[in-house]
């Protein structure tokens, strides 16, 4: 059964699978203890991230349910954090005006907000769907 909100997207995750073994997939689907361990340990030594290449679908249809769709995309918001963190981008994209500014001029709060953000941003954009 589907849920009626398809707030992350099954495509994507694959794509960040890919660079699974730094957690980057297990953060987009809200999972940042395990997308930390994943990152300390390559995947858990790349064999967890294997393992997840079949475990994708069901973290896709669990944060469907966990998270608020709405205006802002999880999809857009974590593309440009992934790539563009540092300049504060997805912040401007949620609206967060004065932190984009922030992230903007101090390359993401040194890096430790871009990190604070892999670890928060799917509970941000959930409230800003809200």
């Amino acid at each position: 059964m589907r849920p009626k909100n398809d707030t992350h997207n099954l495509p994507i995750g694959y794509i960040l699978w890919i660079f699974g073994f730094f957690g980057a997939h297990r953060f987009y689907y809200g999972r940042p203890i395990t997308g930390t361990i994943w990152f300390f340990t390559l995947g858990l030594l790349f064999i967890g991230w294997i393992v997840d290449l079949f475990l994708i679908p069901s973290m896709e249809r669990s944060a469907d349910f966990r998270y608020t769709d709405g205006p802002i995309s999880y999809t857009v918001g974590w593309i440009l954090l992934t790539f563009l963190g540092f300049f504060g981008i997805h912040r401007f994209y949620m609206g967060k005006w004065v932190t984009g500014l922030l992230w903007l001029l101090t390359g993401g709060l040194l890096g430790i907000g871009v990190v604070y953000d892999f670890w928060t941003l799917n509970e941000q954009i959930s409230q800003k769907n809200a």
